[in-house]
């Protein structure tokens, strides 16, 4: 059988091959079948926990000819045995190991074998073949170019603890996708595994358990077939449940969370058609928001299952004019609670749209959709209301549709009305969606700005809520981003310096983030820079120092030195920087710091303040190279971080033009 190797493994190994290694193969070909037994179990006891060993073996030809052996009908049993237990040792090693298995057909040789009355021959073959295919190089496409072969391994089910694990991770392994799925779903892989989970094997139960979860994946076919198959009496979804247990293993607990997830979400949408009465409909959505709310996989899975998104525009027609009930009792009851299925749905769809822009977009295209959030923003019921915030809080997290549909729907209007006056549950999620609608692509940002904002949300700033706080100064972070000076010095005399102070004094660090994000914003385009400086630059400089002086993070201070970097970028505020030689001295220390990001953000501050093209820039260049910054510059350029090294360099030509 002709084996092709790859040149480079040949090339590295055969240099270190002993006589020993040769002297395993040279055995395998023995006229003595005895002594070719003892040869093979040899070799097997040599080559356990040895690559070395293995690659040398692999090198020299002792694959083909374990192959050939293996296939002989007129090898006996223990010898075919011992074969596939060298060939899964061999398999154990590199993944260049694998390969070379591969290009020797070993896949068909194992596979063939299986047709073996023997079980310890069979089982030998499964653990090669486990080995082989859950090694990321091998395709999983392998296990199903012969259509007998998954019936096969489901018969060979059976047959002992050992195939049953065996078989069911290499199903595990070699399931990608929906076609995958369907092979083993009709070739009968619930009912063939379910009855594993009961296993006495604890390896069993749980490689029939990561099987479960593998072809239940974004499958509701599969999903809604496994609510239903019971074991011993007890449906599956009971049996997930037990292994939740906190006496069970983490990695038993967490696969079966899966698969219960994966389970149960199919009935949960089911829940939710508009034949189930009203409270299984409200439950069914509002478990499903829960349920999903942070992972982006069952959000796919959900808005795929059933035509939910459709289904759910449901919820906002009922009871219709041609209502099916009769019983008039019900009808009025349902006409009082019709709130809880509008509340429901969009906590769904704020669940559903709150990662992929996809869902975001079929959510945004289902019928009327942004006009019944505007509507849900205004409704009487708090909970309607907050609910109508967090869909369109998810929803505003779409770059195409802040520039679209929240646009032509002017959503900003009615978000502005709810942030006069709600509790603070409405308040948190609708200033969050300020602040997307405040990004500098968002055509809502002029109105918004316009509509009094600016004082809304310095008012914002000084919540006792952190949420709020965090949320005000993030969306004036946002609006001062490339904005007018006007705009900026309405931003300054709104927050007021004091307030200014205090959140730069803030016990928390998002806000003090967002609040240096603020002030770097403020400071852009050297006009700006100059003209604000010439107002506020005592107290910016003040508030500088005393955050480079504490005890903040390295963010924190990367973040300030990159505002004294733009300060010294202005045409007249840098001489607040050189007039300030406590500054100077932090801007110097910084250069040497042990964080390379620290060191580039004063890097940045040194080439501003000594760029030759601007005028006094001969004396500040002489004021720092008295101080000792060209010699720090020097040794920056000898520096192994490129960007640093980089940077030193072409600040040191400013010394020499």
């Amino acid at each position: 059988m002709a084996c092709v190797l790859e040149a480079p493994l040949r090339m590295s190994v055969l240099s270190e091959v002993t006589a020993s290694s040769r002297h395993y193969v040279d055995r395998l070909f023995d006229l003595d079948p005895q002594k070719v037994l003892q040869g093979v179990i040899d070799m097997k006891n040599a080559v356990i926990g040895n690559n070395k060993q293995k690659a040398n073996l692999i090198v020299l030809g002792a694959v083909p000819r374990l192959l050939y052996l293996l296939q002989q009908e007129t090898s006996s049993t223990e010898l075919r045995t011992e074969c596939a237990v060298v060939l899964g040792s061999l398999a154990m090693g590199t993944e260049n190991n694998v390969k070379s298995l591969l290009d020797c057909h070993i896949i068909p040789a194992l596979l063939q074998g299986l047709l073996s009355p023997d079980l310890k021959f069979i089982e030998a073959c499964l653990r090669c073949l486990r080995t082989i295919f859950i090694s990321p190089v091998t395709p999983e496409d392998l296990l199903y170019t012969d259509g007998t072969v998954i019936s096969h391994l489901m018969a060979l089910l059976s047959r002992s603890p050992y195939t049953q694990e065996y078989i069911c991770q290499i199903f595990s392994h070699c399931c990608k996708g929906p076609d995958h799925q369907t092979i083993l779903f009709n070739h009968g892989a619930v009912q063939n595994i379910a009855h594993l989970l009961v296993s006495t094997s604890y390896k069993v139960r749980m490689q029939a358990l990561k099987c479960f979860s593998v072809l239940a994946f974004e499958n509701p076919q599969v999903s809604m077939t496994l609510v239903n198959v019971s074991v011993d009496g007890e449906l599956l979804p009971q049996i997930f449940v037990k292994m939740l247990q906190r006496d069970k293993p983490i990695e038993m607990q967490l696969t079966s969370a899966k698969c219960l997830i994966l389970t149960t979400l199919p009935c949960l949408v089911r829940m939710c058609s508009k034949d189930r009465l009203l409270e299984e409909r409200v439950e069914g959505a509002e478990t499903l928001a829960y349920l999903i709310e942070t992972d982006v996989e069952l959000q796919r899975m959900a808005s795929i299952t059933d035509h939910l998104i459709v289904m759910l525009a449901d919820y906002f027609k009922y009871p219709s004019s041609v209502s099916a009930i009769t019983d008039i009792k019900r009808l009025d009851h349902d006409l009082k609670h019709a709130h809880e299925l509008r509340q429901a749905a969009f906590k769904l769809y704020a669940s559903l749209g709150a990662n992929d822009e996809d869902i975001r977009k079929k959510i945004i295209e289902t019928e009327n959709m942004m006009d019944r959030i505007v509507n849900g923003l205004s409704e009487s019921s708090i909970k309607v209301r907050l609910a109508a915030v967090r869909c369109l809080h998810s929803l505003s997290r779409s770059v195409q549709q802040l520039r679209t549909s929240f646009q032509d729907h002017a959503v900003w209007k009615p978000l502005m009305k709810v942030l006069q006056n709600a509790p603070n549950e409405i308040l948190v999620v609708a200033s969050s969606t300020l602040c997307n609608l405040l990004l500098e692509f968002s055509p809502s940002k002029e109105p918004i700005l316009e509509s009094g904002a600016i004082e809304l949300l310095c008012s914002l700033t000084q919540s006792e809520n952190l949420a709020l706080r965090v949320n005000g100064i993030w969306a004036l972070m946002n609006m001062a981003f490339q904005a007018e000076q006007k705009i900026k010095s309405d931003i300054l005399r709104g927050l007021s310096t004091e307030q200014l102070f205090q959140l730069l004094s803030d016990s928390d660090v998002n806000v003090l983030m967002k609040t240096l994000g603020l002030l770097r914003n403020l400071l852009s385009t050297r006009p700006h820079i100059d003209h604000i400086m010439s107002t506020h630059g005592k107290q910016i400089m003040q508030a500088v120092t005393l955050i480079l002086e504490g005890e903040h993070n390295i963010e924190v201070k990367e973040q300030t030195l990159c505002i004294l970097a733009n300060i010294a970028d202005g045409t007249t505020a840098k001489e607040l920087i050189m007039t300030n030689d406590d500054i100077l001295q932090k801007i110097k220390y910084y250069m040497s710091h042990s964080n390379a990001k620290l060191q580039l953000a004063a890097m940045f501050c040194i080439s501003n303040l000594i760029w030759n093209e601007e005028e006094g820039s001969q004396e500040r260049q002489d004021k720092l190279r008295d101080m000792g910054v060209v010699d720090i510059l020097h040794k920056l350029s000898q520096s192994s971080d490129p960007n640093l090294c980089d940077k030193a360099k072409t600040a040191l030509q400013q010394y020499l033009a």
